[in-house]
Parts: structure tokens; sequence; C-alpha cells
């Protein structure tokens, strides 16, 4: 079954660190450009970070800049995202998104669903003293 799976969420204190990982079952990820999205509950699905199929291009949206940053590594399985200086507002369920393109080498962080072919099934973060 080709899926993606989301771990290490959890509850941590405002300026604490997670490290989210997305690994990839039954599939490769190497024409996958892969977008971190989240949604806290009462508002909108939004693209946090993501890095294209090359490792060599990523793109954050504005609000974690500097504190987040994304890799992922050299067999093309997971992909990780580096949370650093944690913020109440970046409580949410984080999810992990697939988005096959051999063409391009240019991710993206659009929160529509039909943008991407795979889907995690989410990881909680919870920011709070």
């Amino acid at each position: 079954q080709l899926q993606l799976v989301e771990s290490g969420g959890g509850l941590v204190q405002p300026g604490g660190s997670l490290t989210l990982s997305c690994a990839a079952s039954g599939f490769t990820l190497e024409y996958y450009h892969i977008s971190w999205l989240r949604q806290a509950p009462g508002k909108e699905r939004e693209g946090v970070s993501c890095i294209s199929r090359s490792g060599t291009s990523t793109n954050s949206t504005d609000s974690v800049k500097g504190r987040f940053t994304v890799s992922r590594d050299t067999e093309k399985t997971t992909v990780f995202l580096h949370m650093n200086d944690l913020k109440p507002e970046d409580t949410a369920r984080y999810y992990c998104a697939a988005d096959w393109d051999p063409w391009s080498d240019i991710c993206t962080l659009v929160p529509d669903e039909g943008q991407y072919d795979y889907w995690g099934q989410g990881t909680q973060v919870t920011v709070s003293s």
C-alpha cells in the first residue's frame, strides 16, 4: 500500500523544538516534491514548508521563516520538518503531502488537496506552557 506516515508530534513548551518525519511506504520520493501543511481547529489549512524532489530548493511561509527548516534523506524515503522556537500559534495538526513532478524542481505551498498525490494522516503539535 502506498502511503505517507508522519511522526514526531507532541506537546512542547513555547521556545522549544520538535522534528517531524514523513516516511514513504511502498514507494520512494525520488520524483516527488514534499510539502508540510498544517490545520488548526477553526482555521483553514495552510502550507508551511516544502522541499523540491532534488532537495536543492525549499520554501516556507513567512510566519515560520528562520524557525522551521525542511530536509530530506539521501535515500529519498523520508522528509523532515525541523521546528525551532515554537510558538503557541504553531499549534495544529501537521500533514505531509507528495506532489509528483519529474519535470521541475520547484515545490509548492498550495494548500489545495488536489495539488498532491499522497497525503499522510497527520501528527498533532501542541505548543503550550
